[in-house]
């Protein structure tokens, strides 16, 4: 019943999404030639194609952040399996180009239909899996129901709950608990996630599994991304800032202006998480009068410059890499929800990040048990913070070096989040 209404109510929904899902489609980079499968549209091609991997896993995950994740457990899968098959799908165009780029062997790849009933059935009549893997959130009702409909189990892997999402979750209790009943499984990442899950639904098949992201791995021939073609080639220290949101490139760049004046060979890049906000930074860097190009543009026509905007998609480690010091985004300028610190970590590289992290508290934590982090607790602090770093290279190595320490002591959860798997698909004869 509750779902009918939900199924009557989603049409109007839609009618408020679409606006928004058209701006992402127009303005954001990335794989775009099939963005028809996300409204359940196949070409006849597509469908032989797909008709090679009927009885693979489905593993689903929303854009770039969750699909490195998603490749770092589906390869950990292969080796332990390689028997097995894969279809890997994403939401996003951004999502979608990072995993046609690096998927592995027995791989296909597709856009997740919108959770429109006929979407979704002919999605699953295309694809006809053995097993739907969910990343982190991503609880579709409709999704979720007609995979068991058909007999096929269902599981969350690396779910994680926050503050304001159980609080959500809890006022509508009455529809996200019978919801949550239908995953066969539900992996979490901490003993408080799991806490948040059985708050609202106490019968679900709740387990902890730890982070998956512990377990991802630096590519072993990771590539340059050579910055002397943007500052030159001489001695400099490199500033990244990754996975920015508004009002934090701006903090930021006023930031680095102060700290350029006593560090005169300091050069910013700044990693903006959403590229379509690409145009609306320049603009402000050009009124602070600094000089950059644009990634996507190629080189600067007169280099060096003081900041390079890397308004493209899927290379962060490469970015980071040559980087000295990392500013992870969404934990400034009045943001708190935060972004993987892991990335960073797997490179050794020292990291900044303001204080709360709502959605990577646990992560944060194990962090700063160590003193592998830097946070800022106000965004005047970050100043004060960066000058200390950036002038003791010392102390930034040491930094970094415990980050990467951190990191590989608590690797593991792949292994036990694969065997939770392997054991429900044998559980269902699959």
């Amino acid at each position: 019943m509750l779902r009918f209404f939900y199924n009557l109510f989603l049409p109007i929904g839609f009618l408020f999404y679409l606006p928004g899902l058209f701006f992402k489609y127009r303005n954001r980079p990335g794989w775009k030639d099939t963005f028809g499968e996300r409204f359940g549209c196949f070409t006849s091609r597509r469908i032989k194609e797909l008709a090679e991997f009927h009885g693979a896993i489905w593993i689903h995950a929303v854009s770039v952040g969750e699909a490195v994740v998603a490749l770092s457990l589906l390869r950990h899968w292969q080796i332990a399996h390689p028997e097995r098959k894969f279809v890997l799908s994403t939401t996003t165009t951004t999502g979608q180009e990072l995993i046609r780029s690096q998927k592995p062997d027995n791989t296909a790849v597709i856009f997740c239909p919108i959770d429109f009933l006929w979407m979704v059935r002919k999605t699953l009549k295309v694809i006809q899996p053995s097993m739907l893997v969910i990343f982190e959130t991503e609880i579709w009702p409709n999704l979720v129901a007609e995979t068991r409909k058909r007999g096929v189990p269902v599981a969350l892997v690396n779910g994680r709950m926050s503050d304001n999402s159980v609080r959500g979750y809890r006022k509508i209790h009455f529809f996200f608990g019978p919801l949550l009943r239908m995953f066969n499984l539900i992996s979490v990442q901490t003993e408080a996630d799991a806490e948040r899950y059985l708050s609202i639904s106490p019968k679900a098949n709740v387990v902890v599994a730890g982070n998956l992201k512990f377990d991802q791995k630096a590519p072993e021939h990771l590539q340059d991304a050579e910055y002397d073609k943007y500052f030159g080639k001489e001695p400099r220290l490199t500033l990244l800032a990754a996975s920015t949101h508004p009002g934090e490139e701006e903090l930021i760049a006023e930031t680095f202006l102060r700290l350029k004046s006593e560090i005169s060979n300091l050069k910013l890049v700044l990693v903006p998480r959403h590229v379509e906000r690409s145009d609306d930074i320049g603009r402000m860097l050009n009124q602070l009068g600094l000089t950059f190009v644009r990634r996507s543009s190629g080189t600067s026509s007169t280099p060096p410059v003081d900041v390079l905007l890397a308004d493209t998609t899927g290379e962060m480690l490469k970015l980071m890499k040559g980087a000295d010091l990392v500013i992870m985004g969404k934990s400034l300028a009045g943001h708190d929800e935060g972004h993987n610190l892991i990335e960073p970590a797997l490179l050794d590289k020292p990291i900044v990040t303001g204080h709360v992290l709502r959605n990577f508290r646990h992560i944060l934590k194990l962090l700063l048990q160590e003193n592998a982090v830097a946070t800022v607790i106000g965004d005047a602090e970050l100043y004060e913070q960066l000058h200390k770093l950036l002038t003791d290279s010392k102390l930034r190595n040491e930094l970094g070096e415990r980050a990467g320490k951190v990191i590989r002591r608590h690797a593991g959860a792949a292994d036990r989040t694969i065997a939770r798997l392997e054991e429900l698909l044998s559980k269902t004869g699959r």
